[in-house]
């Protein structure tokens, strides 16, 4: 799509911005190009710290662009050099934060018909009652936010939020002070009214769980940059470095050595491909990706792998494992198995893998603790 295209809903085009005070320091935004589409949900994911929601409050215009442009709906709202800068009430952006930012002295419904003003009284009462609908937040219409579970309150955030249609939703930590039961209710309930609206959104979250579960691409942030942006698909399982897959979970991490092609791992051999032989990797597991091919009866040759503990998760079981290598040193490992697997500790296993939540880095790899 061109620059203009206005189903671009938002265009950040080498955002960079520092903080006051900061001078010495890395930005807080470093070189961040980005886009977002019609009807497309779009995360931006990554540690505390590294940039997210300062990216989210320059596309609101919260924040004054200190380098580089702002488009929305291929026009330009934002940019120091061609002296553009369109505040935040003129944007059509919908915002909604952790905090749900209700009017006290409003009711529900008042609260949601607010930034309807070029509307007549019927229609934004229609409108309101429609989202409220929408929701399931009818039945509170003439109630006040105090009298709202947080649950709900931020039921009512989206619909005021939603109201008066705008290009662009922008989401930052929505669900993050929710218990995780009702978080998932609402998020559900929120992809689903996001996608009916048409809008593009953009939402910030440290969840790596909830940016999959929410958005068609996520952008993983570093210090300032996006390391990777793609599917949820693309960043589980093509990882283009050891911190986008250390940032989707638990990981087993071994040291190895290239010797033909291949890796060995206490699971087997693993593929190297591109590597010279002889080249000390690092070699990622998912704790997915250990499976055990049987149980082994005692006695057998060599030292097996060994169960330490076995946990039932629920919908899996996760099994601690020792594994004892060739020179006396122990390695612990975690395995993920589907359903109840409950080994008694010190019951020996036979290992396999799944090559497919497998990942081999070299050691000129950039990394970094999530």
């Amino acid at each position: 799509m061109s620059p203009s295209d206005p189903d671009l809903r938002l265009e950040l085009d080498h955002i960079r911005h520092r903080y006051p005070g900061a001078s010495a320091g890395p930005r807080a935004v470093d070189d961040v190009s980005l886009a977002v589409s019609a009807n497309e949900v779009v995360c931006l994911l990554g540690p505390s710290g590294c940039g997210k929601s300062t990216l989210l409050r320059i596309a609101a215009g919260l924040e004054a662009v200190q380098e580089g442009s702002v488009r929305m709906g291929g026009r330009l709202v934002a940019d120091p050099v061609a002296g553009v800068w369109t505040p935040p009430e003129r944007r059509q952006v919908g915002l909604v934060f952790q905090d749900s930012a209700l009017f006290p002295h409003l009711s529900v419904l008042r609260n949601v018909t607010f930034g309807l003003d070029r509307l007549r009284p019927p229609e934004r009462d229609a409108r309101a009652r429609a989202l409220l609908g929408q929701l399931h937040m009818s039945d509170y219409a003439d109630a006040y936010p105090h009298m709202l579970s947080g649950g709900q309150q931020q039921r009512v955030a989206l619909a005021r939020a939603l109201a008066p249609a705008p290009a662009l939703m922008l989401l930052d930590e929505p669900f993050s002070s929710l218990d995780a039961r009702l978080r998932d209710q609402i998020r559900d309930d929120t992809l689903h009214i996001l996608k009916s609206s048409g809008a593009g959104t953009l939402m910030v979250t440290h969840d790596p769980e909830e940016a999959m579960f929410m958005a068609d691409r996520i952008a993983l942030m570093r210090e300032g940059r996006i390391v990777q942006a793609g599917s949820p698909e693309d960043l589980y399982c093509r990882p283009v470095e050891p911190f986008v897959v250390r940032f989707f979970g638990d990981v087993n991490a071994l040291g190895g050595v290239v010797r033909e092609r291949r890796v060995a791992t206490p699971a087997g051999p693993v593929a190297a491909p591109g590597l010279a032989e002889g080249t000390a990797v690092t070699v990622m597991i998912r704790p997915e990706a250990l499976k055990v091919a049987r149980v082994l009866d005692e006695p057998v040759r060599g030292e097996p792998v060994r169960v330490v503990a076995a946990r039932l998760l629920g919908r899996s079981s996760l099994l601690h494992l020792r594994v004892r290598e060739a020179g006396g040193s122990e390695l612990h490992l975690h395995a993920r198995i589907p359903g109840v697997f409950l080994p008694a500790p010190g019951q020996a296993v036979e290992l396999a893998l799944d090559d497919s939540q497998v990942f081999v880095f070299p050691p000129e790899s950039a990394d970094a603790p999530a």
